[in-house]
């Protein structure tokens, strides 16, 4: 009989939970004192159980000393990409869009299979960024216009009721004049 796949999900029973990190545990260190003999590499493991305890493994003297190595890493890493970011930014920044299209389309055909993956994905950050600013640009433009074309509406309106007005009073003035106009008749009377 051969072992089974484990599906990969929370194991619900507390007991059946405990032994599996306990034997996944002892495995995970075993695992990493192998890598750190077979490949002459510092390895350091640090487990936290849900009761809070404190597992941990470091293939040198000093765990502390193996995490201070990995943060001067992860802080030089963020300065380098800000820095590279930074300088980019304000390359890119100054041109229009068309600028940034060009310089693009520049980039792709002076030779695309030299270009890295990560310049790729940057040129492919800042087209999408240049679009949304387009995209919004254009957004604002034509709602700016139906805002004029709505007051534009308003005021014709208003001058279409004035006109009907005007041509309803000059109506009742013109029948007002006919009436007045018409020749009067006299009435005589005799008394012998």
């Amino acid at each position: 009989m051969g072992r089974r796949r484990v599906e990969i999900k929370r194991i619900q029973d507390k007991n059946c939970r405990q032994v599996a990190f306990c034997k996944r545990r002892k495995g995970l260190m075993k695992k990493a004192k192998e890598l750190s003999i077979l490949c002459d590499v510092d390895v350091a493991v640090v487990i936290i159980s849900n009761r809070g305890r404190l597992h941990e493994f470091s293939s040198t003297d000093s765990l502390t000393g193996i995490l201070q190595r990995y943060e001067n890493h992860v802080e030089a890493e963020k300065e380098i990409s800000a820095e590279i970011q930074d300088a980019e930014h304000s390359k890119y920044s100054s041109m229009t869009t068309g600028e940034l299209l060009q310089e693009t389309e520049r980039q792709l055909e002076e030779n695309v299979d030299g270009i890295p993956v990560t310049d790729l994905i940057h040129l492919e950050n800042e087209l999408q960024t240049a679009l949304v600013q387009i995209t919004s640009r254009k957004t604002h433009l034509m709602l700016e216009r139906i805002k004029g074309l709505h007051e534009k509406e308003k005021l014709l309106l208003e001058e279409k009721k004035q006109l009907e007005n005007n041509m309803a009073r000059m109506q009742k003035n013109r029948k007002v004049n006919e009436t007045s106009d018409l020749p009067q008749q006299r009435v005589t009377l005799n008394f012998f």
